[in-house]
């Protein structure tokens, strides 16, 4: 799976606060970016960051002089950021859920910066879907939790683990389709199968299907 640091781009141009807005405009042109993120003044301080979106929407179409106007003045602060070892799955659908467009990669300082054209041109969805990956990653889980109940018994925390791990790939999976939970999931399939695991142990999995 592909993380944020594996797409972003590692070339980021920092612009100050207090510089004026004509300042953020000709590095854009120059390095032929959409946003530039706008440096922190100390180590407790958040980065920011100014897109072009908010030099038109905020700048140009009220004939603002860039020359005058500061870039703390129109930039968004502090700004979503990315932790590098974010999917890029769920980088998208954090772009896709708040509108944003680019943002910082940051572990402690300035690593990068992901935008929406990195992950369409640099993203492995086509060889590599997340749908088709989480089901294989659910076929082997089920395979495995069954394999160390059978192994190390059914009240053993390898088995409890090996078995949550399995219910969240079966909502997350729920979830990418966006379809309502199964009716039975494979943990109470597997409780049908093997009614004994209900008299050995309680465990926090909920298992509605009645066991006779």
């Amino acid at each position: 799976m592909l993380r944020a640091i594996d797409i972003m781009t590692t070339d980021v141009p920092l612009v100050k606060g207090s510089a004026p807005v004509a300042e953020a405009i000709k590095l854009m042109r120059l390095k032929g970016l959409g946003a530039l993120i706008v440096d922190v003044r100390d180590p407790d301080d958040a980065y920011g960051i100014i897109t072009q979106t908010d030099i038109v929407y905020k700048v140009v179409a009220y004939g603002k002089d860039p020359n005058k106007m500061r870039i703390h003045e129109i930039m968004t602060k502090p700004c979503i950021t990315v932790n590098p070892d974010l999917g890029v799955e769920y980088v998208a659908r954090l772009f896709a859920n708040t509108g944003i467009r680019v943002a910082p990669v940051i572990q402690g300082s300035l690593l990068g910066m992901v935008t929406l054209t990195n992950i369409l041109n640099r993203g492995d969805y086509l060889e590599n879907p997340k749908s088709s990956v989480l089901a294989r990653n659910l076929t082997q889980a089920i395979a495995n939790a069954r394999s160390i109940c059978s192994a190390e018994g059914f009240d053993s925390d390898a088995c409890v683990k090996a078995w949550a791990l399995v219910e969240d790939l079966q909502a997350e999976a729920a979830y990418l389709e966006n379809t309502s939970p199964v009716e039975m999931t494979a943990f109470q399939q597997y409780c049908l199968e093997h009614p004994e695991i209900l008299r050995v142990r309680h465990h926090d999995l909920a298992v509605s299907t009645p066991v006779d």
